[in-house]
């Protein structure tokens, strides 16, 4: 009766152990073995920092001040020099946060609680707002957007080569930058936004039921970054 009793406990602790293994494999992490077309020959880190790929996250971890700020990041495809890389990682990222105010405006605009979109895309009273959301909205989202602060920026140098898979041999630079800005001038450039275009509806109907789709839109903007919503 001993002898069972050490075999099933014996037994059991090979469970465990098999069952550990399993989960410690399967935990790994395998970004690191993806095939790429190029080699990395030069860089501003040893490591490549996590917040190239998720800003939000990488704030939360590091303990950054997620209640005052926003932050986003932008890399840009391979460039000829570490300079021009730089300026469009720091230009372009503005054009990043206004292009996801837009769009998180245009879903706004085209659902509600009621499963009516905001403006109808066959109603000629709401043509001036649909002109306005399509082709000046997202210019005008980066003009309102001020206070942007680069936190930190980081570079590669990358040599492409057609051994392992790129198109022609190359060098190229690339280059990400994490912007800081503050929750309440995000709050305020979406509220704006959202003025601009009920300000282009023509009857009060239309002003009434638009208004109603992008009310608290600042609120649902800052808890849709912080996947609330």
């Amino acid at each position: 009766m001993k002898l069972m009793s050490i075999l099933l406990a014996l037994s059991l602790v090979s469970v465990a152990c098999s069952s550990k293994k399993k989960k410690e494999v399967a935990d790994v992490d395998n970004s690191a073995t993806i095939k790429r077309d190029y080699e990395v020959r030069d860089a501003s880190s040893n490591t490549r920092p996590g917040w190239v790929e998720d800003a939000e996250v990488y704030a939360e971890q590091e303990s950054m001040d997620v209640k005052k700020y926003r932050y986003f990041s932008f890399e840009t495809e391979p460039k000829v020099n570490r300079e021009i890389a730089c300026n469009l990682a720091k230009a372009n990222v503005r054009a990043d946060i206004a292009g996801e105010i837009t769009t998180f405006i245009q879903k706004s605009l085209g659902a509600s609680q009621e499963g009516q979109a905001a403006i109808d895309a066959n109603n000629p009273k709401t043509a001036p707002m649909r002109e306005f959301v399509e082709n000046t909205l997202a210019e005008r989202v980066q003009a309102l957007i001020n206070g942007a602060a680069v936190v930190k920026t980081y570079w590669e140098k990358r040599n492409y080569t057609k051994a392992l898979g790129a198109k022609k041999d190359y060098i190229g630079f690339t280059c990400a930058s994490l912007i800081r800005m503050e929750t309440a001038r995000l709050a305020a450039a979406v509220d704006k936004a959202s003025e601009d275009i009920v300000e282009k509806a023509d009857d009060p109907e239309t002003k009434a039921n638009v208004k109603k789709a992008l009310e608290n839109l600042s609120e649902e903007f800052t808890k849709a970054r912080h996947g609330e919503v």
